[in-house]
C-alpha cells in the first residue's frame, strides 16, 4: 500500500497532531483510525469542541447524571467529563509515547484560559490537572502571556509537561525557551531527571495572516505582502530554536537527557478563502516540529498536499517580509500585542460558552 501524504509528511521529521477530542471520536475507534491511517501522534483537546460533544449528542449523560449528585460548579463537572476523555485519549497514546521515547504520543489538556494574567492560580490548576490525569504523556496547555512565563518555569522545575500556547511574536517565544531552559536547570539541580520533562511551543499561525491582512487592507494597497508574514514569523522562529537549543548552555542539560522544547504549528487552517487551504501546512514543513491540524486540514492536505522540506527554505526572503511589512505602516510589536490579548479574550470566551452548555445539560438532565 502506497504511503499516504500525512505519512510521507512525517518522515521529514514533523509530528502530526490533531487539534480535537471527544469522547464519541474515542469510542468510534476514530482517533486509533488517525493514528494508523493519517499518521496522527498527538491530541490538543480544545474547549469549543468538548462544548459541542457535550451540548449536541448524549455520549456524556450518563457520566454527567452520576456527578450530578456531587458536583454543581460548571467548571467542576466539565474538568470531571474532560478529564475521563484525557485519560483515554492518554491511554490510547502510551504505545506512541513508549517506543518513541516520550517524543509524541501527548494529549494537552487546558488551564482555564480565565488564568491567563494570574501565575499563581495557573501553577495550581496545571498541578492540579497532572495530578488529576497522573499520565506521563500528558501536556497541560499555559498560555505564552507575561504571568504565564514563571508559571511555565515553575512547572517544568517540578518535572511536569508543559505545552506552551498561544504565542505570537518571535520576543516571546525567546522567552518562552529561556523559562523552559531555566525550569530544566532548576529541575536537575534539585536532583531530577530532565529526560522525563517534555515541552512544545505553539505558535499561532494564520491568525498572524489575518490580522495583518486587516492592517493592509486599512492602509490600501500592498496585496503582494497578504499571506506572507504568518510564515515568515514561524520560519524566522524555527532558525531562533536551532540557535538557542545549541551551545554550552544547551549540551549541559542534553548530557543528562534533557529534550528540545520543538516548535508547534497550531492555527494551520486557512482562514482566508482565497489562500490554498493546506499552505500553513505546506510551508511549514521540517525535522523537530509539531503540526497541530483540525479535521478538514488533515483531509485537505490527504487529498492534495504537498511534501517537501520547506521550512528552512526562503529565509532571506522571510526577513525581507517583515522589513516590507514594517516599511508599508504595519507595526509588528503592535500586532503580535493584539493577538495575544485577542487569544486570551477568545480562549475565555470559549470556555464560558463550554461551561454555559454544561450548565444547560445539566438543566435538561434535572428536568427530564
Amino acid at each position: 500500500m502506497s504511503k499516504s501524504r500525512l505519512h510521507k509528511l512525517s518522515e521529514l521529521g514533523q509530528s502530526v497532531w490533531i487539534d480535537f477530542l471527544s469522547r464519541q471520536m474515542l469510542h468510534s475507534g476514530k482517533l486509533a483510525r488517525m493514528m494508523d491511517e493519517d499518521a496522527v501522534v498527538g491530541v490538543t483537546s480544545n474547549p469549543t469542541i468538548f462544548q459541542k460533544a457535550i451540548s449536541e449528542g448524549d455520549a456524556y449523560d450518563e457520566q454527567l447524571r452520576e456527578c450530578l449528585e456531587e458536583l454543581s460548579d460548571p467548571k467542576e463537572i466539565f474538568i470531571h467529563l474532560s478529564r475521563q476523555d484525557v485519560i483515554e485519549a492518554c491511554d490510547l497514546l502510551r504505545k506512541v509515547w513508549d517506543e518513541g521515547n516520550g517524543e509524541d504520543g501527548y494529549v494537552s489538556w487546558e488551564v482555564d484560559p480565565n488564568l491567563a494574567n494570574d501565575t499563581a492560580a495557573t501553577i495550581a490548576e496545571a498541578r492540579r490537572l497532572h495530578q488529576l490525569a497522573d499520565r506521563p504523556n500528558l501536556h497541560v496547555k499555559i498560555p505564552a502571556t507575561e504571568a504565564g512565563l514563571p508559571a511555565i518555569e515553575e512547572m517544568i522545575a517540578a518535572g511536569k509537561n508543559i505545552n506552551v500556547t498561544l504565542i505570537f511574536s518571535l520576543d516571546r517565544y525567546v522567552a518562552v525557551t529561556e523559562a523552559y531552559i531555566r525550569g530544566l536547570e532548576r529541575l536537575v539541580e534539585n536532583g531530577g531527571d530532565p529526560a522525563r520533562v517534555a515541552s512544545v511551543a505553539s505558535f499561532f499561525v494564520s491568525r498572524v495572516d489575518t490580522e495583518v491582512d486587516k492592517r493592509l487592507d486599512k492602509l490600501g494597497g500592498h496585496d503582494e505582502l497578504k499571506g506572507k508574514l504568518a510564515v515568515a514569523n514561524a520560519k524566522l522562529a524555527y532558525q531562533r530554536y536551532k540557535e538557542i537549543f545549541a551551545g554550552e548552555r544547551w549540551e549541559a542539560l542534553a548530557s543528562k537527557g534533557a529534550t528540545r522544547q520543538r516548535c508547534l504549528w497550531a492555527s494551520t487552517s486557512t482562514k482566508n478563502p482565497d489562500y490554498r487551504d493546506v499552505m500553513y501546512v505546506e510551508q511549514l514543513i521540517g525535522p523537530e516540529t509539531v503540526d497541530t491540524m483540525p479535521e478538514e486540514t488533515i483531509e485537505a492536505f490527504q487529498d492534495h498536499g504537498e511534501v517537501a522540506p520547506t521550512l528552512e527554505q526562503g529565509l532571506d526572503e522571510a526577513k525581507h517580509v517583515f522589513e516590507q511589512t514594517a516599511e508599508a505602516g504595519v507595526d509588528y510589536d503592535d500586532v503580535v500585542r493584539v493577538l495575544e490579548e485577542e487569544g486570551v479574550k477568545k480562549f475565555a470566551d470559549s470556555f464560558k460558552e463550554l461551561l454555559d452548555g454544561v450548565e444547560s445539560k445539566r438543566g435538561e438532565l434535572v428536568s427530564a
